[in-house]
């Protein structure tokens, strides 16, 4: 596989994403704007496009942020997608998601930073590439916002603070709002760049200390079978 990764911050590694890929000895590239990085020319040699998060939005302007063009990244997102590739969006990325297919982007009913549980739906339940999710599944989260959806966008997973955690847009594309990537090292460059104020008003955001102590392997173990599916299901259709 040729895993393409967008990535808009120092602070937001792909973390479990990029281990897996390097552990499958997968191509991988990467378009590091917060570097000047362009964006490839090109998706045709691409097979897995990967948009990272952000503090940004799908909004947000160049002249409020000099080194991310979301129309730009939002028109290839778009033509990977014509392309039939496979997509998969985290926080931002699911957000950039969504409004390429012509979906606006949300605030989230609360603001969510820590690590708190996802319910998968039906549809979850029944989708070959979830199944392993089991009914409830403890995820990491960092975010205000979510993504938009499209008449035919399926809810994958939902949490107690927001109603849009996993989005399936087709057999390929998909917007995770949620953080299953998180490693303990990506979470302290988080913090360092913007340390969590728990409060009465935000039931979903835990201290930095209870961040830095979670447990995300499991977290990752479940996000690379999901990878894994993926890539099987992609290679058979493209052969």
């Amino acid at each position: 596989m040729r895993i393409h990764f967008i990535i808009h911050e120092v602070f937001e590694a792909p973390g479990a994403y990029e281990y897996w890929a390097n552990k499958n000895q997968h191509t991988i590239t990467y378009s590091r704007v917060y570097e000047g990085d362009q964006l490839p020319e090109t998706v045709e040699n691409i097979d897995f496009l990967i948009v990272m998060g952000g503090p940004q939005n799908p909004a947000t302007t160049i002249e409020e942020c000099s080194h991310f063009n979301s129309k730009n990244e939002q028109a290839f997102i778009a033509k990977a997608i014509e392309k039939k590739k496979a997509v998969l969006g985290i926080c931002l990325g699911s957000q950039l998601i969504g409004e390429a297919l012509g979906a606006q982007y949300d605030h989230s009913p609360e603001k969510e930073i820590g690590k708190f549980p996802i319910f998968l739906t039906q549809n979850g339940l029944s989708h070959p590439l979830f199944s392993h999710f089991g009914q409830t599944l403890s995820v990491a989260h960092w975010h205000n916002d979510m993504p938009g959806l499209t008449r035919n966008a399926v809810i994958i997973a939902y949490s107690d603070g927001c109603p849009r955690q996993i989005v399936a847009y087709n057999d390929l594309v998909f917007g995770f709002q949620c953080h299953m990537e998180f490693t303990k090292e990506v979470v302290e460059q988080l913090i360092i760049h913007d340390t969590p104020q728990p409060g009465q008003k935000f039931p979903f955001v835990d201290s930095p200390d209870k961040l830095k102590n979670y447990d995300y392997d499991d977290m990752n173990r479940k996000l690379y079978a999901f990878l894994d599916k993926l890539t099987i299901y992609y290679q058979s259709i493209t052969k």
